[in-house]
């Protein structure tokens, strides 16, 4: 059977630990194959098995990546609904969650955006 983390202060411990040995691996001159090396990529790699289970990260919403994008892109609401062709207040409600883009539209924001068709179809 393999190991794991079952309770959140095993977890606790796990990463106390991990804490602990992160300062004794950093440099050029620590090889890979040492105690250290060795005892940390096994705890990190039973804490993200923990963690995928109680501490899931869930998909991101269309308004979400969209955000992201316009802050990226320095743009606003009304930069985007012109660069989409819809009204602004088209957009806010879409930005408030008011109402979906139809399919066309989330169409648009993907190539124009470069946002992911997956995050637009909420897939």
């Amino acid at each position: 059977m393999a190991a794991q983390i079952k309770t959140e202060k095993e977890y606790e411990a796990a990463m106390a630990r991990i804490e602990e040995l992160l300062p004794l691996t950093w440099g050029d001159g620590v090889p890979e194959d040492s105690p250290e090396n060795l005892e940390l990529n096994l705890l990190s790699e039973l804490v993200a098995d923990y963690e995928d289970v109680h501490y899931p990260i869930g998909k991101p919403s269309l308004i979400a990546v969209l955000k992201l994008r316009m802050y990226e892109m320095g743009l606003n609401q009304k930069n985007v609904a012109a660069l989409l062709g819809i009204s602004t207040p088209r957009m806010s409600e879409i930005m408030h969650g008011k109402t979906e883009p139809s399919l066309s539209l989330a169409r648009q924001m993907c190539l124009k955006l470069n946002i992911s068709p997956a995050v637009a179809l909420g897939v």
